[in-house]
């Protein structure tokens, strides 16, 4: 074992710590995808994890895949994207909706308005007797 390898118990503890991790089942950590969160989950040193250059290239390759983000984040900001879209559609549908009842205001507005002025022209014209039926000899 020389300065930049590490023995197989330590790369195997890196190696099931980074499986756990990029899974989103920790158990030592909260589950971020750090390098920190990768030695303290193995239950090594900064320095052993540090000496383990190939699993350190693969994690900085597994985790880039990622964006850094866990597994539990990545569903977040998927639900977070299907309720803001949600959302937009909702508010156009609102803006609709509220463009056609100002519409049905304006017409409803303007009936009452006729209907009013005809109601005021028959007052006007006085009021209609009926007369008797003629009959006939």
């Amino acid at each position: 074992m020389n300065a930049t390898t590490v023995s197989e118990a330590t790369a195997k503890a890196l190696r099931s710590a980074m499986e756990r991790l990029l899974a989103g089942r920790p158990t030592r950590t909260d589950g971020r995808l750090v390098k920190e969160n990768l030695y303290r989950e193995a239950g090594v040193s900064r320095a052993t994890m540090n000496r383990a250059g190939a699993i350190l290239a693969e994690w900085n390759h597994r985790t880039a895949a990622t964006g850094a983000r866990t597994p539990g984040e990545t569903r977040r900001d998927a639900e977070l994207h299907t309720v803001k879209r949600a959302l937009k559609g909702a508010k156009r549908t609102r803006t609709e909706l509220l463009r056609r009842l100002d519409a049905a205001a304006t017409v409803i507005a303007a009936l009452h308005h006729d209907n009013t002025a005809l109601r005021a022209e028959l007052a006007a014209q006085g009021t209609v007797t009926v007369l008797g039926e003629r009959r006939s000899p």
